[in-house]
This record gives structure tokens, C-alpha cells and sequence, in this order.
């Protein structure tokens, strides 16, 4: 006879963590998706940075990054690799718009640290499953 159950590994504190940590970053994604969708129909300022009324590479970026972070807030929230991907890009476009062309986006400097502090958690984050996985790895290879 044998046992119907499936017997699924128990998920480590870390683990959960970090599937909180991006379904935090998600929100904040979709967040940050919807201010670019408000800023192109003219919801902030009156109007005043509307799309038809936008510089173009303001038109390019906007809409691209309008796209872009729900899409990626989707990723990260469903915890999928491509998530990450679409998160990349969308933080590197943010970090070049206000850090590399500041004459024409404006300095942004809390964009520019938060992008960085968030790739920095993932990072830790990734770190510690690795290492965690490692010692799993190494305790079943003891095993007779």
C-alpha cells in the first residue's frame, strides 16, 4: 500500500521572506506603473504633464516605464524568474532617466537609492536561499 499523501518540503523562513520582500516590491511596481499611467492622461499638476504636452523623451520613457513596472509587478508578485527580468529593466531605465540624463528627467536621487537598496535585498535574499540550498544538498549526500 502506498501513502497517497504528497509530502512537500516545509518552506524556510527565508523563503517565505522573500516572497514577501517581492510582493512588496510589486506593489510599490504597480504603484509606480499606475503614477506613470496618471502622469500620461494628465491626472497630476492640472494636466501639465500630459502626453500630448510632454517633451519626447519624456513620451518614450513614461509610456515604456508605464508598461513595464505593472507588468513586472505581476512577475514579482506570481514569484516568476521573468518578474525580476522586467523589474531590471524598468529600475535600470529609472536610474539612467535621473541619474545619467539629469538635465532632461530631473535628478532623482530617492528613485536612484531605492532602485539600488531593492537590488541590493534581492541580492541578500538570493545569497541566503543559495547557501541554504547548499546545506540541504550537503545533508542528503550524507545520507546512506
Amino acid at each position: 500500500m502506498q501513502d497517497e499523501s504528497v509530502h512537500t518540503p516545509k518552506p524556510s523562513l527565508t523563503d517565505l521572506l522573500f516572497v514577501l520582500f517581492l510582493r512588496i516590491v510589486a506593489f510599490c511596481g504597480l504603484w509606480v506603473g499606475l503614477k506613470y499611467w496618471a502622469m500620461l492622461v494628465g491626472f497630476p499638476g492640472q494636466g501639465a504633464m500630459r502626453f500630448d504636452l510632454m517633451p519626447i523623451p519624456w513620451r518614450v520613457a513614461a509610456t515604456s516605464l508605464a508598461v513595464v513596472f505593472p507588468v513586472a509587478a505581476i512577475g514579482l508578485w506570481m514569484t516568476v524568474s521573468w518578474g525580476v527580468v522586467i523589474w531590471i529593466i524598468g529600475a535600470g531605465a529609472q536610474i539612467a532617466m535621473h541619474g545619467v540624463w539629469p538635465r532632461i528627467f530631473g535628478p532623482d536621487m530617492p528613485v536612484i537609492l531605492f532602485h539600488l537598496a531593492v537590488a541590493g535585498a534581492y541580492l541578500a535574499f538570493r545569497i541566503m536561499l543559495y547557501i541554504e540550498w547548499r546545506r540541504k544538498e550537503e545533508v542528503r549526500l550524507d545520507l546512506p
